[in-house]
């Protein structure tokens, strides 16, 4: 029979960060976070708590506590689904699913995240794509997301990039949009007033 060991971290005040909770509500989708009333319907509305390390309730209370390494580090972040489930039964009507976007963002920014996990990857490099052309390049985003994950995943990929290739679906030009410098500089000021 085997047994359940419990590693109890204990965190001292100097520890935490105390800004970090303002700077989370500073962050669009971030500023309902102290109205939580830790009642734990979102931890019980997620299809995915149960691979998560940390439920959404207690990323909630640690990010208002200030445990900033412990919420960007883990896993739980970059698991949420966008099911927007959380949301629709959080009795305080906080968009939890947008306070998760704000903490996948600040992650982002401080370059935490696991490593070789997708998500991040996928949407730094996805964000770049558009940001440079105005649309979406399947192909490159693709190519970028597993050289920079798992290259040996690209080449079981091949085969299903052939199909679709061979079908129509997916083409060798990417295509641009006309006014890229505006996009630029529109990406450009909402970054700066979300970071």
């Amino acid at each position: 029979m085997s047994t359940l060991h419990f590693e109890r971290q204990i965190k001292y005040e100097s520890e935490l960060d105390s800004q970090f909770p303002k700077e989370i509500m500073e962050i669009p989708g971030g500023e309902h976070l102290a109205t939580c009333i830790q009642c734990g319907t979102c931890s019980g509305a997620c299809p995915l708590s149960i691979y998560m390390d940390h439920s959404p309730r207690k990323i909630i209370a640690m990010t208002r506590a200030g445990f900033k390494d412990d919420v960007l580090d883990s896993r739980t972040i970059w698991l949420c689904a966008s099911c927007y489930s959380c949301t629709v039964e959080c009795p305080k009507q906080i968009k939890i699913t947008d306070t998760m976007y704000a903490l996948k963002r600040k992650a982002i920014k401080e370059n935490r995240y696991p490593k070789g996990f997708p998500v991040p990857v996928l949407a730094r490099e996805f964000f770049g794509i558009v940001k440079k052309t105005g649309r979406n390049n399947e192909r490159n985003l693709l190519l970028k997301l597993y050289l920079k994950t798992n290259v040996l995943r690209l080449f079981k990929q091949i085969p299903i990039g052939l199909k679709l290739f061979f079908k129509g679906r997916l083409g060798l030009k990417s295509e641009k949009i006309k006014k890229t410098k505006q996009l630029q500089t529109l990406l450009d000021a909402v970054e700066r007033r979300t970071s």
